[in-house]
């Protein structure tokens, strides 16, 4: 994903613009990331380049909480723990 995009990304769920970025491994482009909405506490991964902003019934839960055990140690606490619409908290 290209930084640029971060321009005109907005929530899907509840609109709020700008968007936070966390990069967890760039090259040319953003390989894996995080974008999180700091008002809803929604997070979205990017993956292989791709900013991954579903709603969150289409969202593999197991997918999403194995995401975020991957890079737990760059995700913000906050997301980790209290984030939409899946975290480590209230992992099963």
């Amino acid at each position: 994903m290209k930084k640029k995009l971060m321009e005109i990304l907005a929530c899907p769920i509840d609109k709020y613009y700008p968007l936070e970025l966390h990069i967890f491994e760039e090259k040319k482009e953003i390989v894996e990331g995080l974008i999180v909405c700091p008002k809803c506490l929604r997070w979205y991964p990017i993956k292989d380049e791709i900013p991954e902003m579903l709603p969150d019934e289409l969202r593999d839960e197991k997918e999403e909480v194995e995401f975020l055990k991957k890079w737990r140690k760059k995700i913000p606490e906050k997301i980790l723990m209290e984030g939409k619409p899946f975290n480590l908290k209230t992992e099963k």
